[in-house]
């Protein structure tokens, strides 16, 4: 559930789009992630990942399911159905990489952080500006990146000057009890010492980064 106090703190990102570009930002992170994701096998679907619960089959196919409700929410659509999990088929590197390309297209539009996204799926009360709803994809797509490659024993790399961005993302996430809820979007934070920019944004965002150890 979406507070007041939530509330407050995801409207301090509406001014991220007339800051920097978060459009390419998120562009950088979904072309990783499908760098990241064409190299897992479907015998890697099995793994765990770091996301509690989840195996990679999972992760992929919210992966996937969230690429397309993000874009059609561009588009103004607000049905929650949208949002439902899609089931993988033969090829998932290929489902992922129609996903990726389908949404990076979406937010391509001429006027998108112009736009208001409805996202049902975090609340019905109101809709977001395109500077939000883009800084929510693009750190959801950081984050998942370092899952799958983590799972798969891989790293991935990120600029230093993506990683300043999605680093002030990450701390006007809401924290809270929202974290330990029934399909919270992110895990408690977890206090991590360490000097990686990246390793402190999944620490604040619900992985060890030290997973699986």
């Amino acid at each position: 559930m979406t507070t007041d106090s939530d509330t407050a703190e995801l409207k301090s990102l509406d001014s991220l789009g007339t800051q920097v570009d978060v459009i390419a930002l998120d562009a950088q992170a979904v072309r990783t992630s499908i760098e990241v994701v064409s190299q897992l096998t479907v015998a890697d679907l099995a793994k765990p990942t770091p996301c509690a619960g989840w195996t990679l089959h999972g992760l992929l196919a919210h992966m996937i399911t969230q690429h397309y409700g993000f874009a059609a929410a561009s588009r103004g659509e607000s049905d929650l159905a949208l949002w439902r999990l899609r089931p993988l088929g033969e090829d998932p590197v290929a489902d992922y990489r129609a996903a990726a390309e389908h949404v990076l297209a979406s937010f391509a539009e001429d006027g998108v952080l112009g736009r208001a996204f409805p996202l049902p799926e975090f609340t019905r009360a109101f809709e977001f500006s395109g500077a939000e709803a883009v800084s929510f994809h693009f750190i959801d797509y950081v984050v998942h990146s370092w899952d799958v490659a983590r799972t798969l024993g891989h790293t991935v790399h990120f600029d230093d000057d993506l990683l300043a961005v999605a680093l002030s993302v990450a701390e006007v996430v809401p924290g809270g009890p929202a974290r330990l809820a029934p399909g919270a979007a992110f895990g408690p934070d977890i206090p991590w010492s360490g000097n990686s920019t990246l390793d402190k944004i999944v620490a604040m965002l619900g992985r060890s980064p030290s997973w699986p150890a």
